[in-house]
């Protein structure tokens, strides 16, 4: 079921969502080479408790995950496209890092995802952030009212396949509100015209995730959670949670 929000609700996950932008910039301070991923846990999770919130991640268990997850941030780094558990992997010159977190404050959640690049960037990574953006961009400038889900999926992949690039082709966004997913379900591959159909008050996460190879296809860590290109390359991701607004999308997880 889709829960539409009424405009205090709307309010209340942009705190959440507040919460998530900070924990986020803690993550990427605290990157650096030598710096352990469970660092990055460790920096965000001070910000979630300083701010009174909780995370949806810790102990989130979908029905494809054998473990609950043991982390408040997801870190997934080069190859990994997402779902990567930091523990002690400790970050080298030229590391593409995508971190993703949710904060749930007041029974209002938030989830969001940055891609960055340690010590000395590879120009390609940076190509590949870039496109990731623009495809975010792109998802959230269609996510208008009178248009539909499939809009905002034909936009993200337009921009991924201009791109060369490929995306994980079962998993996207998804609605967000009281719980961290929600009806609907939001792919990064549609056809305009398709679909939900987008109205004031619905709160969507929009989440490109774009591998390098091209190939839509991936592999799982025998971790469970990990997602990794098949053919080792590199991969990005980058989201953010939005409002559906009769005077346009609002991106509720900005500082």
């Amino acid at each position: 079921m889709v829960e539409i929000k009424t405009d205090k609700a709307l309010e209340a996950m942009r705190e959440a969502g507040r919460v998530v932008a900070h924990a986020l910039a803690a993550a990427r301070a605290a990157a650096a080479v030598g710096v352990r991923l469970r660092e990055l846990d460790e920096a965000a999770r001070a910000v979630l408790t300083e701010a009174g919130a909780s995370s949806p991640f810790l102990g989130y268990q979908p029905s494809f995950a054998p473990v609950p997850f043991p982390a408040v941030i997801c870190a997934s780094v080069n190859d990994a496209v997402s779902h990567g558990i930091p523990g002690d992997y400790r970050l080298r010159d030229g590391d593409l890092v995508s971190v993703d977190c949710g904060a749930e404050l007041d029974g209002w959640t938030g989830d969001a995802a940055i891609s960055f690049t340690v010590g000395t960037p590879r120009p390609a990574d940076v190509e590949l952030i870039a496109a990731t953006q623009q495809a975010l961009d792109a998802g959230i400038a269609a996510a208008t009212v009178g248009h539909r889900i499939g809009d905002i999926s034909h936009a993200i992949s337009t921009v991924a396949r201009k791109a060369a690039c490929g995306m994980p082709s079962d998993f996207g966004g998804h609605g967000i509100g009281r719980q961290m997913h929600e009806d609907p379900h939001v792919p990064n591959h549609g056809r305009p015209g398709r679909g939900f159909p987008l109205r004031h008050g619905l709160a969507l996460a929009i989440e490109p995730m774009l591998m390098a190879g091209g190939h839509n296809d991936y592999r799982t860590d025998p971790d469970g959670w990990t997602l990794r290109t098949i053919d080792g390359s590199q991969a990005a991701h980058i989201e953010h949670t939005i409002a559906i607004t009769e005077s346009g999308p609002r991106i509720l997880t900005l500082p």
